[in-house]
């Protein structure tokens, strides 16, 4: 079917100023929180430095470290890669498949103890053989 009209007869767009039209398709946050998360961020990589420091061992300093390392990674995420103003379902796209991977991870580790002692069971090698008393 073909329009009947004329050019001249569709009505013009209306036109909105460019200042507008920018604004609406990309949201500006304010650089306080950008500041605010670098603060945070020094912080954080302070304590984790510190962590070394102060010559802390065994899992405490493993624990503290990947606790600092997981919340300047989350922090640089929200933030700096505007995960907090994603929608959900984008959110949950790619966070989600990261996590199951850690989690799949983490359950090979679990079972990696398991793994390993029905290795040395079933293939170490064979004990020497018992010595005999010499007949005399």
């Amino acid at each position: 079917m073909e329009y009947a009209g004329h050019v001249e007869d569709i009505p013009p767009a209306r036109e909105e100023p460019a200042a507008a039209s920018h604004a609406k398709g990309h949201q500006q946050h304010p650089l306080g929180i950008y500041f605010k998360i670098w603060g945070l961020l020094f912080v954080l990589s302070t304590a984790s430095y510190l962590v070394d420091y102060f010559h802390f061992q065994g899992m405490l300093r493993w624990s503290l470290i990947i606790i600092f390392m997981l919340l300047k990674a989350g922090l640089i995420v929200a933030v700096f890669m505007h995960m907090v103003w994603e929608r959900l379902a984008l959110v949950y796209a790619i966070i989600v498949p990261p996590l199951l991977l850690v989690t799949l991870v983490g359950i090979g580790v679990l079972e990696a103890d398991t793994t390993f002692a029905a290795r040395e069971t079933f293939f170490a090698p064979p004990p020497p053989p018992a010595e005999k008393p010499a007949a005399h």
